[in-house]
């Protein structure tokens, strides 16, 4: 009776490719405003069906499990290393009816690249994030799996999961792909050295406010305290 919006949901570490892995306390409220904004832009159904294989250390996986149990979808679990195997995806893809799947932009374009890709003709959602998305992998997506919409996504560990979102539009001809807009009850800001919006066009440091933001590190005050600012 007495668990909060404000209460921690998960702790997932960083990569520690900035430093020493870092372990971020996420809250409820940044969880839910997360999975909300997703079921409102992407509509899951409960005739979908979601492929989870991404390792539960990354923050993918959380809205992998719990978007697709919130909304009454089917949770189709991947065998350990599936993700690296463009033939067994393939296999699973079509033998689950998998309509919805997470791929990280380099695996997404091993996938692609692959013999098997064409046969996956289920998939209605692919949704990319945690690397940049190059322009070519888009078109080919687009040439390949024509039935598909493709998303792009970007966010830290410290801001539950995604704070920013771009569905890439019908034949795109772009040179490169943009990280999009901020999501929900999310503010995105470019700031430089002393905490001042930069002018249109000029380089700036990406600051995120909203209520995605995470509560600070696990027993690290010292760092919390010169990261998450007011």
């Amino acid at each position: 009776p007495s668990l909060t919006a404000r209460h921690l949901a998960y702790v997932i570490y960083t990569s520690g490719s900035t430093g020493t892995p870092k372990g971020v306390q996420n809250e409820h409220r940044a969880l839910i405003n997360r999975l909300t904004w997703m079921q409102q832009a992407y509509g899951l159904t409960p005739d979908d069906r979601v492929l989870q294989k991404t390792s539960f250390s990354f923050d993918v996986s959380v809205w992998e499990f719990f978007w697709t149990l919130l909304n009454g979808a089917t949770l189709v679990m991947a065998a350990p290393d599936t993700h690296k195997d463009p033939s067994a995806l393939s296999d699973i893809i079509r033998q689950q009816y998998i309509t919805t799947a997470h791929f990280v932009p380099s695996m997404l374009s091993t996938f692609l690249h692959s013999a098997c890709v064409r046969r996956c003709t289920s998939v209605k959602r692919l949704i990319c994030s945690g690397e940049a998305l190059p322009a070519a992998s888009v078109r080919l997506c687009q040439t390949l799996l024509p039935h598909a919409q493709l998303y792009n996504l970007y966010g830290p560990t410290e801001a539950a999961i995604d704070v920013t979102a771009w569905t890439c539009p019908i034949k795109y001809t772009g040179e490169s792909v943009p990280i999009g807009r901020p999501i929900a009850n999310t503010r995105v800001y470019l700031l430089d050295a002393y905490g001042q919006p930069v002018p249109l066009g000029a380089a700036g440091e990406l600051h995120i406010g909203g209520d995605g933001v995470a509560r600070g590190y696990l027993n690290r005050p010292e760092l919390t305290a010169e990261r998450f600012v007011p």
